[in-house]
This record gives structure tokens, sequence and C-alpha cells, in this order.
């Protein structure tokens, strides 16, 4: 079977740890957007690891791992994870392929970037990793991609070339002028580490096919961060739903056979933008657990209720068969849990999202009260186990977002995780 995994909400919904649990029946992993903008986070026996480029799946001994096309590669951050887990004994070579047309980050990426973010008035809340930058570069046709990697001639040149560029919008801009050769020299090393893991893997990926192998497609970030789709401007620079998955590692629609969505028991987001149920009164609660702090940047999460708005578009737009649940133990302590089953907009009831991030912010949520179960689900292995008060949300939350609920995450390690029948 080969399955799309999707972030039904702004990221952070625990698709890392979804996936490591999946894996356990899953032959290839497979990442087709985003960069090391993104961080899953799994917890395996006393051992934690934070990845950002490499599929979570690489965890599991004897996997394969593909970083696909449609990805944007900074060599030297990919580099400094693939030394991470080695020196966690987790053996990557003859296991993980880089696509060979994913794109490059270039220093000059990560300045533009932090350059536009830090000076602008309207922020979007960047990573600063040089992500945006580099899907420009794509779209405009002057993107370095890896098998640029393969030839130190023509690396050289395009180097030359585009630093040449840069620099006179940095000047124009008053940020720090990269050096060309530095960036050579450093690209230069890193092609002779990376080497050994490009391949083509359209073709790769075509032949795991062919011997009927599984595949899991694992989305970074979320929805509502999707290019086309999210919370537009601020959003990031790739299609983080699901048909982003099949243009971002040359896998056909039609080899395709299920579509699964992560979304937290709660709503999270990193950066800026219209947040309609954000409130205090849960951020300081999971704040105050020590949750909800972003893998990659660290910066404390905006935490508001579950809205079902959201995950309601998710599931159509995704066309979602199964959810996973997560974080569901982050709300034990609560007497009652608020749910926004719909918005009002200009004194009219809505069941979607708008398109408009002006009307978002006009929107109000419309509360329903569920009543908390106040018990550590932490231990918790089935679901008949839980609380009544417990399975009732979690049915609730499937009736709201129009799709099952198969998967229930209850903390951060492996064996917390139940499948529902």
């Amino acid at each position: 079977m080969n399955r799309i995994l999707v972030g039904a909400q702004w990221g952070d919904e625990g698709k890392g740890k979804i996936i490591d649990v999946l894996m356990e029946s899953t032959d290839v992993v497979v990442r087709s957007q985003g960069g090391n903008n993104a961080g899953h986070t799994v917890e395996v026996g006393d051992k934690k690891f934070v990845l950002h480029l490499i599929p979570s799946g690489i965890l599991r001994a004897g996997k394969k791992c593909v970083i696909g096309n449609g990805t944007v590669i900074d060599p030297l951050a990919l580099i400094g994870e693939i030394q991470g887990l080695t020196n966690k004994g987790i053996k990557t070579l003859n296991r993980l392929f880089i696509s060979d047309r994913a794109h490059l980050v270039m220093p000059y990426h990560r300045l533009k970037d932090a350059g536009r973010e830090d000076s602008s008035k309207s922020k979007i809340g960047t990573t600063k990793r040089g992500i945006g930058p580099t899907y420009e570069d794509k779209v405009n046709r002057t993107g370095l991609r890896v098998h640029d990697l393969l030839d130190p001639k023509a690396l050289r040149a395009k180097i030359l070339d585009r630093v040449l560029l840069v620099n006179q919008e940095c000047r124009a801009n008053k940020w720090k002028q990269v050096k060309a050769e530095e960036i050579i020299s450093d690209y230069l090393k890193a092609a002779r580490f990376l080497k050994p893991y490009i391949a083509d893997t359209v073709l790769m990926l075509d032949a795991f096919s062919r011997k009927k192998q599984s595949m899991l497609f694992e989305g970074a970030q979320g929805t509502f961060l999707d290019i086309d789709h999210g919370t537009y401007p601020f959003v990031t620079s790739s299609n983080t739903t699901s048909g982003g998955a099949c243009t971002g590692s040359g896998v056909p629609p039609n080899a395709i056979d299920q579509v699964i969505s992560v979304m937290k028991a709660y709503t999270t987001r990193v950066g800026e933008g219209p947040f309609p149920t954000q409130t205090e009164e849960l951020g300081d609660l999971l704040h105050g657990m020590g949750r909800e702090f972003g893998s990659t940047t660290g910066r404390a999460r905006r935490c508001g209720w579950f809205d079902a708005v959201l995950t309601r578009f998710s599931t159509l737009v995704n066309g979602v068969d199964e959810i996973a649940l997560t974080n569901l133990d982050g709300l034990d302590s609560l007497e009652k849990i608020k749910v926004c089953v719909a918005y009002t907009l200009r004194g009219k009831k809505i069941l979607y999202p708008p398109s408009s991030i002006d009307d978002l912010k006009l929107c109000q949520p419309v509360y329903k009260i569920f009543p908390g179960w106040k018990k550590d689900l932490s231990g918790i292995k089935t679901f008949s186990t839980l609380p009544k008060t417990a399975q009732s949300y979690v049915k609730a939350l499937a009736e709201l977002t129009g799709a099952r609920i198969r998967i229930v995450s209850v903390g951060p390690k492996r064996e917390q995780t139940f499948f529902l029948k």
C-alpha cells in the first residue's frame, strides 16, 4: 500500500512520530517538499531524535528513505544531520537517497531570507533557513540542483554567476555580501560527501513500485501552510497538501492508495497570521508543561482550541481517508474543553475558512463545550480503556472533521500509540 501523510493544521501535529510508527509495516518513506525549515521529533526508548530533512523512517533499521525532487536541500545542513545520526549508531549509506533534481539552498538564500524578514513591516514568521528564496530561484529558473554538485566545473561557473547578481541585491539593500570562493569551497566538499547518496529517485521509486514495495510519502509543515490552500500570505513556499506528494516525488496519482492526515487534539501555529481559536489560557497551560516549543526554531508555539472549520477543509482538499490524532494527553488536566465547530463572518455562520486573510481576521469562532476527563492518559493502550469523556471527544472530532480516526497518540514515545479497530 502507498500512503500519503499530511498535516491537517498549521504543522507541528506530530507527523514525525506517526511516520515512525507506520514505518514498521512500510518499506520506503519519501519526503516530497519543504526543506530544513521543517522539524520532526521522535523518541525511541531513551533517545530523542530531531530531524529536519531526513525522513524519520531512517530510525527503522533496513528501511529506505528518499528525499524527492520537490524538496529544497541545504547540503551543509543535510551533512550535519547524517553525521548526527551516524554518531547515534543510525546507518544512512545505501538507505538514504537524494533526488538529483532537488534544488539546493545556498548561503545567499539564507541571507536574503533573514534580510527580508528582519526589515519587513509585515513579517511572515519564516525560519530564515532560505527556503522561500530557494523556491523563488526554482520558479525563476535560476536555481542550482543537486546534480550540479556532480560537475565541479559547472558548479563553480553557476555559483560565480549567481553571486554576481545576488551581491547587487545585497548592496542595494545594505545587506552583508557573500563570497563566491567560500561558497564554492564549501559546496565542493559537500559534493564529495553527498555523492554516494545522489540518485535519480524518480526511476528508483518506479522500481520500488514495480517490486510491490510499500511507500509512505511524508509531508512537511501542514495544510494551512500550503502556498495555494493555506492562510496566504502567511504560508510556506511549497505545496504541503497531498497533491504535492506526487509532483514532489515523480510518483503518479494513480499509485496512491490512501491519504492519512495528522491532527492535534487542539490547534497550534508558529509565526504570524490570524488564528481564530488562539487562547492564552491553553498556551500558558501547555508551555507550563514544557510542551509546544518548535523543534526547528525553539520558538513557543501559539496555542488554541481545536478548530473543526480548519480540519473539515483539510479533509476535503487532501482527500483524507483516515486520521491520526495526537497530543490527546495535552488536555488531561482540563475540566472543560472548547471545540470550534463553525465561524461567524459578518453575521453569517460559515463551516469552511474563507480564502481571504482579511476575512479570516474577522471570523469569530462558534464553540461547543466538552467535559474533560481529568485523568492521565499517557499509559492508555486501547480506545476502550480511555475515559468515556475522552472517547466522546475523539468521536466528536472525527465527526466534525469528516474522516475516521484510526490512530491515537497519548505521548511522544512509540509505544504511546494505539490503533482503533
